[in-house]
């Protein structure tokens, strides 16, 4: 089954082309560099940017692909969780295209497509997966656990209660002068830090019952140290910068395994696998984590065998949408509309 798939969730324009969850072609134009400068990203901007960009990356999708559209079985598209007037962009192009080309047109949570990512170009572990399966989201805007009963059919276990875990890092490294996207420049600075040397609270310490991941105190605490080093010193050094990078990740990765390690100690489910999804699984100190905690209780951890698979994309939209059309879930292109608080799990 060949789909094209469309994602213009936030501030990357995506599509790609995949033949069950094999991927042909991936195309991600990244608007990162114009959102740099405002500290985030701004809505307006990115759907402009969008509608300047979603031609040309469909074209290079399919060119590159080697194929052309009349031969595809479907398209798919995010129709959210994401930027509303950004997801209307990828939205609109895929009703374009289905009702020109009389093609099923599929929609995708774009939750769902992160948990299944590691399943992308993966036949082996697409064939052998146990369920339940655990699955773990680590983004910029969205921190979830869930149990995966089957594949479509999701139990969320724990879920983000303010900030993200990426967002949270971006906002360490802005409060650091770091820029914006900041998580990767945090990861590399925090490489060369001490982790133990300023103590930051572990948030929700003694209340993982609690079933949510909260960064927004954490980041409070960050801000706080940062001006009780200024107040001190005229500036903070490098090696301050580093050390506090170093702190701060290391804070935030903890209360990520805690929770994640309450969830499995809790409710084992006979759980064998987890799969690792969103922009933060790229991170090597994450991954080092989540690998322990499985070691600890025999369970295989998987993620996106490229880290082009972790951040926003289209190849892992049409992963998703691969096994929504065996379940022939399938809208009609004239009543599709975008969903920007989509969820996943009951």
């Amino acid at each position: 089954m060949k789909i094209l798939c469309i994602d213009t969730s936030c501030d990357e324009t995506a599509c790609a082309i995949t033949e069950n969850t094999k991927i042909l072609s991936n195309i991600i134009w990244s608007q990162a560099s114009a959102h740099a400068k405002f500290g985030g990203v701004m809505p307006s901007l990115a759907q402009r940017m969008h509608e300047e960009r979603i031609d040309l990356v469909v074209d290079k999708a399919i060119k590159n692909s080697k194929l052309i559209i009349k031969n595809l079985d479907c398209i798919a598209v995010t129709v959210g969780p994401g930027l509303s007037i950004a997801l209307g962009v990828g939205i609109n192009k895929a009703k374009e295209l289905a009702l020109k080309y009389n093609k099923k047109l599929i929609p995708v949570n774009h939750l769902e497509a992160h948990v299944l990512s590691p399943l992308a170009n993966n036949e082996y572990l697409v064939s052998n997966i146990k369920y339940p399966a655990l699955g773990l989201v680590v983004s910029g805007g969205n921190t979830i656990l869930v149990k995966i009963n089957k594949i479509g059919e999701y139990e969320t276990l724990a879920q983000t209660a303010d900030d993200a875990l990426g967002e949270a890092l971006d906002k360490a490294a802005r409060m650091l002068g770091l820029g914006y996207p900041g998580g990767a420049i945090l990861e590399k600075f925090a490489k060369l830090g001490d982790p133990t040397r300023y103590k930051l609270p572990i948030p929700m310490v003694g209340q993982e019952d609690r079933k949510i991941f909260s960064y927004s105190g954490l980041k409070t605490s960050m801000m706080r140290k940062i001006q009780e080093l200024r107040v001190k010193n005229e500036e903070i050094s490098r090696q301050d910068v580093y050390d506090l990078a170093a702190s701060f990740q290391n804070v935030a990765f903890s209360h990520l395994i805690r929770v994640v390690q309450y969830a499995i100690s809790h409710k084992p489910y006979g759980i064998k696998h987890l799969l690792v999804g969103g922009g933060v699984s790229a991170n090597i100190e994450t991954r080092k984590r989540l690998r322990k905690l499985g070691k600890e209780f025999n369970i295989q951890v998987h993620f996106p065998y490229s880290k082009k698979l972790t951040g926003d994309n289209a190849a892992m939209i049409g992963v998703a949408a691969y096994f929504k059309a065996k379940r022939g879930e399938f809208v009609n292109p004239k009543i599709i509309d975008r969903i920007p608080n989509l969820k996943i799990g009951g």
